[in-house]
């Protein structure tokens, strides 16, 4: 694969120019006209297509703005297809739940395949399409999708790229032109496409949390609640820790990190069993607010900078020194070693 000074880095994700009638795809709404919507083809390198407003919903039209907005990227269905004048006619009406579920989950996973690519493609200062050509629409025939190979390749990528070759042509012993049959790309560009596919690729732990709220009147509440808190603890193990935070009294979350969602939501369930039963034995109360399940980065966020705010009001609000360093004890990471008081209120 020759380097060149000024990498070709536009490409179409997939083999075939076109798509497929009745194909759903994923568009990005471009202009919006009187009687029609020009969009773009992402995933075939922007060409560009058309939505009749009679095809936009099954339903009488009430507001084009409220069915579709430019800028907006969804999914559509391909009605018609004229490649010598360039026309590709999509519908939004024909378009059922499982179309959007396949169209935006092969989109993710082309997305992905393209991203990765095209950063090989800049870095190594090679055409796009030239390593789509050798690499990745081979791939695709092969395995269905690039995406599944790359996962393979995280582990085991001699054994999915050393069987893709090209052909090259050169002059023989004899004067005469020779075809020779050399690996699709250079050992640089494999250890680049490897290297950026482990960093992209590689599974990331899920966080997984549950809500509860627990409360325990009696005269050593406070011990009781962290002794509750241990029992929490104490079920996690070293692939799916549990840890119990406060957030603020009787609010507490459990949360989790694991590779294994399933087990994940069952670790966290027997943690909150385990609490449930400690502090209903000192006749205390657990509450369920929030089942176990997976946050996203910003709830996990969101959950970090509330505890951090009422970390700060607890600092501001007045009284002995006593009282503050036993409410600030109290936020984020709980120190199940000591005691303090207010968190059985």
């Amino acid at each position: 694969m020759a380097a060149t000074t000024a990498p070709t880095l536009d490409c179409r994700m997939y083999e075939a120019r076109y798509p497929e009638v009745d194909t759903p795809v994923m568009i990005q709404v471009r202009e919006i006209g009187d009687v029609c919507s020009h969009v773009s083809l992402l995933e075939y390198n922007g060409i560009e297509g058309i939505i009749l407003l009679s095809d936009l919903s099954r339903r009488r039209i009430r507001s084009v703005g409220s069915l579709i907005k430019v800028g907006r990227i969804e999914p559509a269905m391909v009605l018609r297809i004229n490649p010598e004048k360039g026309y590709i006619d999509l519908s939004k009406k024909r378009l059922s739940e499982q179309d959007i579920l396949v169209c935006e989950e092969r989109w993710n996973k082309s997305k992905l395949v393209h991203s990765i690519m095209r950063h090989v493609a800049d870095t190594m200062r090679v055409d796009l399409e030239d390593l789509y050509i050798h690499v990745g629409w081979p791939l695709y025939r092969k395995y269905g999708h690039a995406f599944e190979a790359f996962k393979l390749i995280v582990h085991d990528p001699n054994s999915v790229l050393n069987g893709l070759t090209r052909e090259v042509k050169g002059i023989g012993p004899g004067g005469q032109e020779v075809t020779k049959v050399v690996p699709a790309i250079s050992e640089k560009v494999k250890d680049a496409l490897v290297k950026i596919i482990r960093r992209r690729m590689t599974p990331q732990p899920l966080k997984i949390r549950a809500d509860i709220e627990m409360k325990c009147f009696q005269f050593d509440g406070v011990l009781h609640i962290k002794e509750a808190m241990r029992k929490a603890e104490a079920v996690g193990t070293k692939e799916c820790p549990v840890k119990i935070k406060l957030v603020a009294p009787p609010v507490y979350v459990l949360n989790t990190q694991t590779l294994d969602k399933e087990k994940g939501i069952s670790t966290l369930r027997k943690a909150i069993a385990a609490c449930t039963e400690e502090i209903e034995s000192h006749k205390g109360k657990l509450t369920l607010k929030e089942a176990p399940r997976t946050v996203s980065e910003r709830e996990d966020k969101l959950l970090q900078e509330q505890m951090y705010k009422l970390g700060q009001q607890n600092e501001e609000v007045s009284g002995d020194e006593d009282s503050e360093e036993e409410e600030d004890t109290g936020m984020g990471s709980v120190d199940l070693e000591s005691t303090g008081s207010g968190i059985g209120d």
